[in-house]
């Protein structure tokens, strides 16, 4: 199930009037603990009200079962969550029996199925599709050092369309940074709930992934701003315009990238 989430970054809420916006495996997920926790809260409840001589209530997994008496047949519809595949119209039953409940008939799988054409991507394409972009940042990170090592390293091209260049190479090579550490704090483990997940790391490693995009893109801005500029005029105070273009291209995306870590924080601070 964990391969399935390598998309997921954080879970907006778990509220229910909210869980159209998540990733269809924590919908089932979450709706499945939920109802684990209302029919364990029912069990509680109704302890000490049935008779040993029936069927007590339970949680199978799937479906909280009632008391029932010995011979007694409980029909039910299909759990909510079958609605994530299509289906969720058909009907399970249980007998009561004198040794407890009998298995479940016709099998979940059977009566509640969706569309059987329904394809299901393999755990296989997802882990394929990491290691992909994995090979593309890095074979980026690599060349991208390279250049500016070259560009930092020989005073011929030491120019303000250079420093320019140079500082939009570095916000890609953030970004690739960025990302390995993100999937290395969301995937560093295989039983890692991506649902639930809620920890420092997390929040600062997609903080900071946050904040190397904006740049990346306050970098192309200020890359035609410059061009624009050499159009408008000879640009003889390049270096005090280069300051500016730096606030631009490295302040500016702390500002917002703030507000939305403190938004965050204080509205939404789940997950």
């Amino acid at each position: 199930m964990h391969v399935r989430l390598y998309w997921i970054i954080f879970v907006t809420s778990l509220a229910p009037s909210d869980l159209s916006s998540l990733h269809p495996d924590c919908e089932y997920i979450l709706q499945l603990e939920r109802e684990e926790r209302h029919c364990l809260q029912y069990i509680t409840e109704h302890d000490n009200n049935h008779s040993t001589l029936g069927c007590l209530p339970f949680w199978d997994s799937v479906v909280c079962w009632p008391y029932a008496a010995v011979g007694e047949m409980i029909n039910t519809t299909c759990p909510a969550v079958f609605s994530f595949w299509g289906n969720n119209t058909g009907a399970v039953s249980r007998n009561c029996t004198s040794i407890g409940w009998s298995r479940p008939f016709p099998p979940y799988h059977t009566a509640c199925s969706g569309d059987d054409d329904v394809h299901i991507p393999e755990d296989s394409y997802f882990a394929t599709v990491k290691l992909i972009y994995t090979i593309g940042y890095g074979t980026s990170l690599v060349f991208l050092s390279i250049a500016v090592v070259i560009l930092l390293l020989f005073r011929r091209l030491h120019c303000a369309r250079n420093y320019i260049h140079i500082q939009l190479f570095v916000t890609f090579m953030l970004k690739a940074v960025a990302v390995f550490i993100k999937d290395a704090t969301l995937f560093a483990s295989d039983d890692t709930n991506h649902c639930t997940l809620s920890t420092a790391a997390c929040k600062a490693s997609v903080a900071f992934c946050h904040y190397c995009v904006m740049t990346n893109f306050f970098w192309l801005l200020v890359e035609a701003l410059y061009l624009n500029s050499l159009l408008l005029s000879s640009f003889h105070h390049y270096r005090r315009c280069l300051w500016g273009f730096g606030l631009l291209g490295w302040g500016v995306p702390i500002v917002f990238t703030v507000i939305w870590i403190g938004s965050r924080v204080y509205f939404e601070d789940t997950e």
